[in-house]
């Protein structure tokens, strides 16, 4: 019963329709980054099952062509399928299964990397001390209790939430967050009188202006919202609407059931059960020229679940690896007010090196055996 799907599962046509459907995606991903910008692109092609059409908006969306992920876990089945059923488990195969062995850890490492890995950044100024690094394009919205002089609680809200455009409740929260309106990229315009999109805070004198998500590499998105804070208790009057932005930077407070609340709109944090703290950045220069010769940062690195501190300087193609994080030198702010550190999670970064260790010994395997037979007959032949 399952003979024919496994045939055509390891068949030659699906490997070669996939090969096609990959090089069409490649193509029409690549042309697509010129207005959607290389993470937006990358997102609706190559990070997905399917490409959708229209990519946007709430009503229905039809499935129009095969997405990255879908493609590279069908070829992965592909390859498996066809290993199976066409290869003899002998010794005199083992360099093939290796190899092919080597080739299905590659994609299936390559799958698991683009769905699990966290590529993060940490800002760092002179002495400053950092347990977690900020997403660039993900954003959330923190309603922080301060009331604690002494500690935060904390309670985030993602960004998928919020573009939903409606009420959050949260068990920590006496109150519900009603997103009235949110914009993925905007520009905020200061007012001369009130009549803001927002009653309270800075938003009060503010207006939104809704742009379209940047499309340069280097080109960040202000997000911006209006919520209303509305308690739970019905008989109380609501706390009125706020502006919550990437672009302000005001504090923006309130006072309900005896405890002082915080609101802001930031980065997707990802913290660390670590620090890092800054102690030097140095930029240095070719001498008489203004052209970068190295970059370094050098940072104390403390973790006082496993008794760490130690000093580690991190520049070009030496990075610091600790506890599943890789830390780069990726930048710096200007007048070098502040390093920018790359900060990488990926649970599958040993796959490439396993894969290309694995291939390497599988064409060493069978070209050896091959050889060895080879000049075996030959002996034979002029004996």
């Amino acid at each position: 019963m399952l003979k024919k799907p496994l045939a055509f599962l390891g068949s030659l046509q699906l490997t070669l329709a996939c090969l096609s459907a990959a090089i069409l995606l490649i193509f029409a991903g690549t042309i697509a980054q010129v207005h959607l910008g290389i993470h937006e692109a990358q997102q609706r092609y190559f990070q997905s099952l399917f490409v959708w059409w229209p990519s946007q908006g709430t009503g229905i969306r039809l499935p129009v062509f095969p997405g990255g992920h879908l493609i590279g876990a069908v070829l992965l089945g592909n390859l498996i399928a066809a290993h199976a059923q066409r290869l003899r488990w002998t010794w005199r195969k083992l360099g093939i299964h290796l190899t092919h062995a080597g080739l299905i850890v590659m994609l299936a490492g390559g799958l698991f990397t683009d769905l699990f890995a966290v590529e993060s950044y940490m800002r760092l100024g002179q002495g400053d001390r950092k347990s977690y690094s900020e997403d660039r394009r993900l954003i959330e919205l923190a309603v922080t209790d301060i009331t604690d002089a002494g500690s935060d609680q904390v309670t985030v809200i993602p960004e998928r939430l919020l573009q939903r455009k409606t009420a959050i409740r949260h068990p920590t929260l006496p109150f519900e967050v009603v997103v009235r309106d949110f914009h993925e990229n905007s520009r905020l315009h200061l007012l001369s009188g009130g009549h803001g999109v927002a009653s309270r805070g800075p938003g009060n004198q503010v207006a939104i202006e809704s742009l379209p998500r940047g499309s340069e590499v280097d080109e960040r998105d202000v997000p911006s919202a209006v919520i209303e804070i509305v308690p739970l208790d019905r008989n109380t009057a609501s706390l009125g609407t706020w502006l919550v932005s990437d672009a302000l930077a005001a504090r923006q407070t309130f006072s309900y059931a005896g405890h002082t609340w915080e609101l802001a709109l930031r980065p997707l944090r990802y913290y660390k059960p670590f620090a890092v703290t800054l102690q030097k950045f140095s930029h240095d220069l070719y001498p008489g020229t203004e052209i970068p010769k190295n970059f370094s940062s050098r940072v104390t690195l403390s973790d006082p679940e496993r008794a760490t501190q130690r000093d580690v300087l991190i520049y070009m193609n030496h990075p610091l690896r600790y506890r599943g994080e890789t830390f780069y030198q990726a930048g710096f702010e200007k007048g070098d007010a502040a390093t920018i550190l790359q900060v990488v999670h990926n649970p599958s970064f040993l796959a490439p090196y396993l894969a290309c260790a694995m291939v390497a010994l599988g064409l060493l395997v069978q070209f050896g055996y091959h050889l060895i037979s080879f000049s075996r007959r030959r002996s034979m032949a002029l004996a």
